[in-house]
């Protein structure tokens, strides 16, 4: 009897340890949670903030013409299954438009982050005036990521969503991050320093520069596809007109970029008799880091410039 009642209680002690680990087996995460960022420069940011907490895919790859991208059938289920979905906002994904919209209507969570910052305008006497929309005076500039301070708001409010929906405390490396990207600021306002103000004058492929000229003291004088999306294409009018500009303006120099059509850029720099100095604006350097890439930015600029 007293046998069969230790099996007895053995059997139910082996039952209950069982059921425990079955429920917390049930509660376990069956995976790390995936935050899919739309393009690689702010997924650049959103992988520093974040570490070894997320998994963070990158939708459009690495030089790619965010404007006009368009997912496959692959990248949708990606997006569609993501934890969170961080994009830039103001019509910058212009070819994911239709997928991130099936995705909300599907209930996955976003991140717009031209949501927490302020959002630059295009001003008076900016590039040519071309009669398209996106360049009136007023219209935003979805070219974010050419500003650190800019990048440190956004990647603020991103962590504070993450913390409230996640419920992942982010603080640490938020507030690495934040020191970092203060300081990478500090070293590029002290670049730009050394340049004479007549010199900070800026002719680039479309515009694309705002945020760092504002940011950092320069002016746009004008750019060769005069719009905020490098789609667009220029007239023999306007482009008459931005010689005229880089004339009058003492520019030396035009920054041509990736996505432009670089003949339309060496031609009017054969014509107006300055130099065509290749851009990168939309893509990451070879060791994939945010910081790398504004230091180059900053550094191809000011060199040009200072010559």
């Amino acid at each position: 009897m007293k046998c069969s009642m230790k099996l007895a209680g053995s059997a139910l002690a082996l039952f209950a340890i069982a059921a425990f680990l079955g429920a917390c087996a049930a509660k376990a995460p069956a995976g790390k949670r995936t935050i899919v960022v739309s393009y690689s420069i702010l997924g650049s940011a959103v992988k520093d903030l974040v570490g070894d907490n997320f998994d963070v895919v990158v939708a459009i790859p690495d030089g790619m013409d965010p404007h006009e991208w368009e997912p496959s059938a692959k990248d949708m289920e990606t997006i569609n299954k993501a934890s969170l979905v961080v994009e830039n906002g103001l019509g910058l994904e212009g070819g994911m438009e239709k997928a991130l919209g099936q995705a909300r209507k599907a209930g996955v969570k976003f991140f717009t982050a031209a949501d927490h910052i302020a959002v630059r305008t295009v001003g008076l006497g900016e590039g040519i005036p071309s009669g398209d929309p996106d360049q009136a005076v007023g219209a935003q500039d979805p070219h974010i990521w050419t500003d650190p301070l800019t990048v440190k708001a956004v990647v603020d409010a991103l962590a504070d969503e993450i913390q409230s929906d996640f419920h992942v405390d982010l603080s640490k490396r938020r507030a690495d991050l934040d020191s970092r990207l203060v300081a990478l600021d500090a070293e590029v306002a002290a670049s730009v320093a050394k340049l004479p103000s007549d010199r900070r004058r800026l002719v680039t492929g479309h515009e694309s520069m705002g945020y760092f000229a504002q940011r950092y003291g320069f002016r746009l004088v004008g750019a060769v596809v005069p719009s905020l999306s490098s789609q667009a294409e220029s007239s023999a009018a306007e482009l008459a007109e931005l010689k005229k500009l880089i004339s009058t303006n003492g520019v030396k120099v035009i920054f041509t970029e990736l996505s432009e059509n670089p003949k339309v850029a060496q031609a009017i720099a054969s014509e107006a008799k300055v130099e065509p100095v290749p851009l990168t604006t939309h893509a990451l350097p070879k060791d994939g880091d945010y910081f790398t890439f504004v230091r180059e930015l900053a550094s191809t600029i000011t060199g040009a410039l200072a010559k």
